[in-house]
């Protein structure tokens, strides 16, 4: 058994107007699922891609104000391409964002509800991921991240060092997935989140005991009555496992 990545999930105050946002910063299309859903997904993808890794844009009442551990780095073709990019976002409502990086490569933004992400310089890895370079996530143990979420999907691990992992699609698409030690990372809830799908035919129960057994728990983020099963990862990550599909 396992689990395929299909999208990471923003947490928003307007999920059509973040939604809009990252749809034009992507070049990618909009469609929703209902209402205070927002699916942002290249156009003429089939949903689940790896090589389409989709963003999900959901309204809640009170996002919570936090200090994000998951983040965005897009791609970039040239040094070009990367100040267009930057001067793009920033007409679409994107906002640079100190945070401590100093004289760095790349450019860190804020999209219009406060998530960080980065533009990166061009770099070799990323050619081929789209827009999406990688979702990067903060940890405290790369390795064990690596383990872990190496376990609980089909993806293959890359790298990893005690400094940063990397993991991405069986089929080399789509965008990386990155641990990144980080010192002093919070024990709060995120406001962006992965979403896994089980296969068709495959059993949610089924695998969401596996997770739990490679040390997943069970997290109550105020979801209520709802057909996906909301966990966190051993360093208090939370994601869903969505329902086979």
């Amino acid at each position: 058994m396992a689990l395929r990545l299909v999208q990471v999930n923003f947490k928003a105050r307007d999920d059509s107007a973040l939604g809009r946002f990252w749809a034009e910063a992507l070049g990618w299309g909009i469609s929703s699922e209902g209402p205070g859903v927002t699916n942002v997904e290249p156009v003429g993808s089939v949903y689940p891609d790896p090589a389409a890794f989709c963003v999900d844009v959901v309204t809640v009442p009170d996002p919570e104000t936090v200090k994000y551990r998951t983040r965005l780095d897009l791609n970039t073709a040239s040094a070009a391409h990367q100040v267009e990019l930057v001067e793009h976002l920033c007409k679409l409502g994107a906002t640079p964002a100190d945070v401590g990086q100093g004289d760095v490569p790349w450019t860190v933004l804020a999209d219009p509800e406060g998530n960080l992400f980065r533009v990166l310089e061009p770099r070799a890895i990323y050619r081929d991921t789209g827009p999406i370079a990688a979702v990067v996530v903060s940890c405290a143990d790369p390795r064990a991240m690596a383990r872990f979420w190496g376990e609980a999907t089909d993806w293959t691990l890359h790298e990893v060092t005690d400094h940063h992992a990397r993991l991405r699609s069986a089929n080399g698409v789509g965008p990386y997935l990155e641990f990144l030690r980080t010192p002093a990372v919070r024990s709060v809830w995120g406001r962006v989140h992965l979403d896994l799908r089980p296969y068709p035919g495959d059993d949610q129960a089924a695998e969401v005991a596996r997770l739990r057994a490679l040390g997943a728990t069970i997290a109550d983020v105020g979801q209520g009555d709802v057909p996906w099963v909301c966990l966190a990862d051993s360093e208090g990550n939370e994601f869903c496992v969505l329902t086979p599909g």
